[in-house]
């Protein structure tokens, strides 16, 4: 079409994503178990949560994990696990934005792609705690409804569109070849 033809344009309503963001972040967590610990011999992160809401132009992230940190005391003689649940709020920002979308009413979806990890786990300066640094990273994308603009053909087909006659038949020679027993057995389990 040239630009002088008179286009015909229909406008569709549609949910689309509208907003995306992503996040790194380290923390650094304090632990305090009920021994002072002679040495740290693991620590991990477990029962990680989290809720997402959009609040202006950023989503806002709220979980929670419990960190377990497995230690000596009494000079490495015994060992004990240590476990605290804490909390943490992630702010993203919407590095992309539609300012184009029909309400505020969004869907909001964030997705961990990197889970909380424990980084390093040290034995604080006063020898009583344990300091544990943890990474964590979130993409986040918001749904709404949005409008977009279609051209139409006012013929109602492409004219260099190749149409074929496709069939679903099967012929007797393709028939012929299938196996019987290919999925045999399959739904017996």
């Amino acid at each position: 079409m040239s630009q002088n033809e008179n286009v015909n344009y229909r406008e569709i309503i549609t949910k689309a994503v509208c907003g995306k963001g992503r996040k790194f972040s380290e923390a650094t967590h304090t632990i305090s178990p009920s021994h002072k610990p002679s040495s740290i011999l693991g620590c991990w992160i477990i029962n990680h949560k989290y809720t997402a809401e959009k609040q202006g132009d950023t989503v806002v992230v709220q979980g929670s994990y419990d960190i377990n940190v497995w230690y000596s005391y009494n000079q490495n003689t015994k060992t004990d696990v240590a476990t605290q649940t804490v909390t943490y709020t992630d702010e993203i920002g919407l590095t992309m934005r539609d300012d184009n979308v029909l309400s505020n009413q969004m869907d909001v979806i964030a997705r961990a792609v990197q889970q909380p990890n424990t980084l390093e786990a040290t034995i604080a300066e006063e020898g009583s705690d344990v300091n544990v640094q943890v990474e964590r990273e979130f993409v986040v994308e918001c749904i709404g409804e949005t409008k977009v603009a279609v051209a139409v053909n006012p013929n109602g087909i492409i004219d260099d569109y190749p149409i074929e006659d496709y069939s679903d038949q099967v012929s007797d020679e393709e028939y012929e070849r299938l196996d019987p027993n290919f999925l045999h057995g399959e739904f017996e389990k």
